[in-house]
């Protein structure tokens, strides 16, 4: 074994010594030799160390339960300073994962000064194996009794109930807590209870119990809990329609009627019961046919007056059988066939209505066309007709009414639910068409009517201005009911639009009364002719021929310079050309004001030019010496004639007007 030396002072060197002893040198200072390298304390959690630790102990082992997973081991060294390992790691505290259950995990501890001193301590953790217990330590059904009385190694139970009883409380404790269990495949705790729904009465219900050790293996336990018989024959519930059950339903009840009416909403009549049993195992039958509970069953019932039996028979799931009895008593039919009312709009009726009253009078306008009918059954099975149509009770039921001044007979006929009637008769008087083709009132707008209106007057006259271009005419019927046409319409009133001035305008406004007769208003609006402005003054200048139209012979041979140069002695200012339609230019027309032309003192049609203010006769003058003069008007007077020009038209003659 070797030995490592530390010196007190400055050291030269460590000096190995064998097994017999030991011994050192120094420079000039004493040596001091180190105590053994080992460890201070060594622990491990969870577990013990077996043995105790004893730093000269290197061998250790700790036993842990299967549960157990990590430990934790903590050394120090004896020596600050000193290294420690664990399982390789420089620490003095480290977590070791451990094997698997049953298992042993080996754990090394080293301690050292130098690379060559040191020491291993070593744990052996053992950590425990799976344990393999998969028995029960109680088991317990309540309410019931476990048959045989349990035992861990019995795995087959029975148990038995009462019928009423619909569920079991299965509590099942575990003889090792570390096993898993479950009841009917739901996870369950060491002594915790299960409920268990039972299957129906009569039969029986399987609970299975599994119970799985540690190491897996399982061991099944089975209780079967038979459920006794019902012998509940009650109904939970009987309804019927239409109808009410008389008295109310109550289980314990076993007789029942039913009253209906002798018409029913239902064709062909019947009546629906359905019955719903306490306990779904037991069997019913309605009126002989097999029936579930909730089921509807229908019965037909037979004429009105008659009863109708309907029997429910329950039977237990024991057997014991009990009939429920339903006696539905239809009523007969009613012989009422009367009115409980009868109104007409527009009315009154007359004389007022009595149930027992069956003749009836309305007088109406010539101007009602219909009216409405609302008649009101006393009996709501009863039908009732209006003029032979089927009526609905107090809904109105309109008519027809024959032309004015005639009368109108409405039978409403009722019929009770055993066939008899009744007739009521309304006869409407409708008055004939009124004659009245007046007019109450006639006015023109402006304007006043000549001579003043009277309803027998047809004809007048209005005058108006003539910067009126149109009147308003309003026309008032005596009889509303009449009817306007015409230049007026029905709605009584038209705006006419006149004709020019100085002229009539002739308005018409035809009144027809109801009854078709007619009478004609006719209305003259004379609209004032203008007045006539007085005559603007005669031109003060003569008319003037235009240079183009007055021609002269040309200069032969022509002048290179001017083309259209006179001939010696002849001029396009001495009013002689050859034209015959010449234009003759004027002063310019005032305003409002139109030219004319004159020939010989004869007015001719002419072509004004408003630009060249020129004025050209329509048609070729003759050969000849002329006289032209003008004048201008203004609406309504002409001027006097302008001073004369004198020109003399030779066709004959040459010469060329200027272009």
């Amino acid at each position: 074994m070797k030995q490592a030396f530390r010196l007190a002072g400055h050291c030269i060197g460590a000096v190995l010594f064998t097994a017999v002893g030991l011994g050192a040198y120094g420079c000039g200072d004493s040596a001091t030799v180190n105590p053994v390298v080992e460890l201070a304390s060594l622990s491990v959690s969870p577990g013990t160390l077996q043995p105790g630790f004893s730093g000269g102990t290197t061998q250790y082992r700790v036993d842990v339960t299967t549960d157990i997973t990590t430990v934790t081991i903590t050394a120090q060294a004896a020596v600050a300073g000193d290294a420690v390992t664990i399982d390789g790691q420089r620490t003095t505290s480290r977590s070791v994962i451990l094997d698997p259950p049953g298992s042993t995990t080996v754990i090394n501890i080293v301690v050292s000064e130098t690379d060559t001193n040191s020491r291993t301590y070593v744990i052996r953790v053992v950590r425990a194996g799976l344990a393999g217990n998969n028995s029960l330590e109680s088991l317990t059904v309540s309410p019931g009794t476990l048959a045989p009385t349990f035992d861990e190694n019995l795995q087959s139970y029975t148990a038995s109930v009462d019928n009423n009883v619909g569920s079991v409380t299965v509590t099942s404790t575990l003889s090792d807590t570390a096993a898993t269990m479950t009841v009917n495949g739901q996870a369950t705790n060491s002594g915790q209870a299960r409920t268990i729904t039972l299957n129906a009465g009569g039969q029986s219900t399987t609970i299975t119990i599994i119970v799985t050790a540690q190491n897996g293996n399982s061991k099944t336990y089975v209780v079967t809990v038979s459920r006794g018989r019902s012998n509940n024959n009650n109904l939970q519930s009987l309804g019927i329609s239409p109808g009410t059950l008389s008295p109310s339903f109550r289980a314990g009840t076993t007789g029942y009627t039913v009253n209906l009416a002798a018409t029913l909403a239902n064709n062909p009549a019947n009546v629906t019961v359905t019955p719903r049993l306490q306990d779904t195992a037991a069997t019913m039958t309605v009126n002989g046919q097999t029936t579930t509970s909730g089921q509807a069953r229908t019965t037909p019932l037979p004429a009105q007056g008659s009863n109708t039996f309907i029997n429910i028979v329950v039977v237990a799931q024991d057997g014991t059988p009990k009939t429920y009895t339903v006696n539905v008593i239809r009523a007969a039919l009613g012989g009422n066939n009367n009115l409980s009312g009868l109104t007409v709009s527009p009315g009154p009726l007359a004389p007022v209505f009595s149930a027992a009253t069956t003749s009836y009078t309305v007088d109406v306008a010539s101007t009602v066309a219909s009216i409405t009918v609302t008649p009101t059954r006393q009996d709501s099975n009863a039908t009732i007709t209006v003029n032979g149509q089927a009526a609905t009770s107090g809904q109105a039921q309109t008519v027809t009414l024959r032309a004015a001044g005639l009368s109108t007979s409405i039978p409403i006929m009722v019929t009770a639910p055993n066939g008899s009637s009744k007739t009521y008769t309304i006869t409407v008087d409708r008055a004939a068409l009124a004659s009245n083709n007046n007019l109450s009132a006639l006015s023109v707008t402006p304007g006043s009517l000549a001579p003043n209106f009277a309803a027998g007057t047809l004809s007048y006259t209005v005058n108006v201005a003539t910067n009126v271009t149109e009147v308003t005419v309003t026309a008032t019927k005596a009889d509303p009911n009449a009817v306007t046409s015409g230049s007026v319409p029905n709605s009584g009133q038209a705006t006419i639009p006149l004709n020019g001035a100085g002229t009539s305008t002739s308005v018409s406004i035809t009144v027809t009364a109801p009854n078709g007769s007619s009478k004609t208003y006719t209305i003259t609006v004379d609209r004032a002719a203008p007045a006539t402005p007085a005559a603007p003054p005669a031109p003060t200048s003569a008319p003037d021929l235009i240079p183009q139209s007055d021609s002269c012979p040309l200069l032969e041979p022509p002048d290179p310079l001017d083309p259209n140069q006179c001939a010696p002695g002849t001029s396009r200012e001495d009013n002689i050309t050859n034209v015959n339609t010449p234009s003759f230019t004027i002063p310019q027309p005032g305003a409002g004001e139109t030219p004319h032309l004159y020939v010989d003192g004869t007015k001719v049609k002419d072509g004004f030019d408003q630009g060249a203010t020129t004025l050209t006769p329509p048609s070729s003058l003759s050969d000849g010496v002329h006289s032209i003069t003008s004048t201008v008007s203004n609406g309504g007077s002409e001027s006097g004639q302008s001073p004369a020009l004198s020109v003399t038209i030779d066709t004959g003659a040459p010469g060329t007007p200027l272009p």
